[in-house]
Parts: C-alpha cells; sequence; structure tokens
C-alpha cells in the first residue's frame, strides 16, 4: 500500500462564503487523523510574505555567534528559550534513546504565550514563562511575533473543524483552550560552529511524538523528515510548495481515545560528502490550557481499547518535556514508544 499524506483546503472554515463544503471537508480531515495522522493542509491564509519573513528571521538569528544565542538559553523548569546543538532528546520524550547518540544535533529557539497574556487567569510561569526575545535580532523578534500571531487564528480555525469532524458540539472545546498553552519552536539542523563533518550515529531530531492538540508546521522543502506510518516503516515526507503540515498531538489522541493519530515521527537531513544539508523548520504548538483534563471525548470509547487515565495538559507536556531535556523516561508514554521500538 503507498504511503500517502492527503492534502485538505482548509479555506472553507476561514471563508464563511465557502461554510456549505465544511461537512465534506470534516469528513475527509476525520479520515485522515484516522489513518494518517499528517495532512498537508492549503487555504490555510497565511501570507507568503508572512512566511518569507519568518524565514528570513530564523536566517539572522540562527546566524549569531553561539555566545549570544546561549545567552537566551533556556531554563530546565520553563519551555522558552534557546537550545544549543546536542543539548536535548526528542527520542527520551517517549523514553526511547537513540542506539548510539543520545543527543540530537539541532539547535532551536522557543517562545510562546506568556501569563501576562492572560491577566485576568492566575497562571504558573512553568508553563506561562516570559520570553527573551534576543536584542541583537530584531528582524527575527517582528517577524516572529508575526507569524506567531497568524499561526494562533489558524490553529482555532483547525480546532473547529476538528471539533466538526468528530460529532461534537460547536464550541465544545472552548472552555479547554482559552488561555491555551500556544509555543513556537524554531529548529536548525546545521553542524554546530566549529563541526565539519557528521558526527556517525548522531541523531537530527529523535522519533517523538508532539505533546498537545495539533502542530502546525512550516519546513524547508529539503529532505529530513520521517513519519511512521501504519505499516511500522517511515516514510519521508516534504511540504508541497505553498502548503503547511498538520499533525495531531498526544493530547488529541488521548482525547480520541487513539481513534485519531498522534503519530511517531524523526529528522534526519540529508548528508552528503559527510557533510549535512541544512534544514530550517518551525513548529507551532496548540497545546490547551494547562488545566484542561484530558479524558475520552464523548463517541470516542472503544470496545477492547482501555481509555487513558486522566491527566492535565500541563501534567502530560511537563513528564515528556523532562525526558528529552534530562533523559529521565515518562510515564503514561507506552503506546507512543511501542511502535517507535517495532520499527527499529
Amino acid at each position: 500500500m503507498t504511503f500517502e499524506i492527503p492534502t485538505i483546503d482548509i479555506g472553507s472554515f476561514i471563508d464563511d462564503s465557502r461554510s456549505s463544503e465544511q461537512a465534506a471537508i470534516a469528513k475527509k480531515l476525520d479520515t485522515a487523523c484516522t489513518e494518517v495522522g499528517f495532512v498537508q493542509i492549503v487555504g490555510h491564509a497565511i501570507p507568503d510574505e508572512v512566511i518569507e519573513d519568518l524565514a528570513h528571521g530564523l536566517d539572522e538569528f540562527f546566524a549569531l555567534p553561539l555566545g549570544i544565542k546561549k545567552q537566551y538559553r533556556r531554563s530546565p523548569e520553563q519551555n522558552r528559550g534557546y537550545s544549543p546543538p546536542k543539548s536535548e532528546s526528542l527520542s527520551m520524550s517517549l523514553g526511547t534513546p537513540s542506539k548510539e547518540n543520545m543527543n540530537d544535533f539541532y539547535e532551536s529557539i522557543v517562545v510562546g504565550t506568556e501569563a501576562s497574556d492572560y491577566p485576568e487567569f492566575d497562571l504558573p510561569h512553568s508553563s506561562y514563562a516570559p520570553n527573551a526575545w534576543p536584542v541583537e535580532s530584531p528582524r527575527f523578534t517582528t517577524a516572529v511575533q508575526t507569524y506567531f500571531r497568524h499561526a494562533q487564528s489558524l490553529s482555532r480555525v483547525l480546532l473547529r473543524a476538528f471539533t466538526a469532524a468528530l460529532n461534537l458540539e460547536n464550541g465544545y472545546f472552548d472552555d479547554l483552550v482559552h488561555h491555551s498553552i500556544d509555543a513556537f519552536k524554531m529548529n536548525n539542523y546545521a553542524l554546530p560552529d566549529g563541526d565539519t563533518r557528521f558526527e556517525t550515529g548522531a541523531t537530527g531530531m529523535g522519533a517523538h511524538t508532539d505533546f498537545g492538540i495539533l502542530t502546525i508546521l512550516w519546513a524547508d522543502r529539503v529532505p529530513g523528515l520521517q513519519i511512521l506510518g501504519p505499516d511500522g516503516r517511515w516514510h519521508d515526507a516534504q511540504p508541497a510548495d505553498g502548503a503547511l503540515l498538520l499533525n495531531l498531538g498526544d493530547a488529541m489522541a488521548r482525547w480520541t481515545n487513539d481513534r485519531w493519530m498522534s503519530t511517531v515521527h524523526r529528522v534526519d537531513p540529508p548528508i552528503v560528502d559527510g557533510l549535512i544539508i541544512r534544514r530550517r523548520s518551525a513548529a507551532f504548538f496548540f497545546d490547551g490550557n494547562h488545566d484542561a483534563v484530558i479524558e475520552t471525548l464523548p463517541g470516542c470509547a472503544r470496545e477492547g481499547v482501555a481509555d487513558y487515565p486522566p491527566i492535565t495538559v500541563a501534567e502530560n507536556i511537563a513528564a515528556k518535556v523532562a525526558g528529552l531535556r534530562t533523559g529521565v523516561a515518562p510515564t503514561g508514554a507506552t503506546r507512543e514508544a511501542a511502535r517507535v521500538l517495532a520499527a527499529q
């Protein structure tokens, strides 16, 4: 069977004049989320110039000297700031270490919603930490803030489409996302300054699932992203021109009791003559309220499939993040880990 990531135009959920198309699009989303867990989305309404500015902003920041970037290094307690190459291991978010090297070679910077964005709530800084914007990279700051606002709007549009696809009452998720933890992780897959050769056994980004409700991914049209298919094999994935990649996170898989899949994926940029071809990506994570409880949705209980135990969004994220940064395997990730191990 040929593995294919479906392409879906979600414009009907943005343009009210196309509302008659929504039922058909919702059905396509349900099929894609059930069978693949990844979707190419078009009609997303994020302007080309906003995406181009984001790419230029990433170039500006990642070109800074490593010493300057490290001034914005994130603390273990907060999911904000810069991570240098070989400081994280995404596979350990599932408790499945890489075979030969525990650290992924990408560098990244994360920004997200802050407690001050929701003054009406008493929110923990552990989930809503303040951002430290690099003063040495003004184009980065402006471009990222602009794209972030567009991605926030798009994530809410997609959640409305998901609500229709799951045959839930309109607005079902509203009380679970009105102070959502939205995080934006920007990655640069390149060797650290001073390194010229790829280290045998190193990993671009280890096999993992995402943690929240959904992920909106912009990436260079460079090979590297691989998706673990239902056949237990790794398949290459590359965004089509003008498309964004959409995938589900663990929160949505748990809510649907695995009716919808939080698909395991990894990144290994191509190596030519021992040198890495640079690759950039930017993943917007729509995670939900920190105190939202993830438990099986109406209509998603399945005979022979045990419900996941209830867990809050913050608890789920904290366990996975601790794994990727400290190497401590999280509890409750056995289903995802089993899929990874079966493919190795």
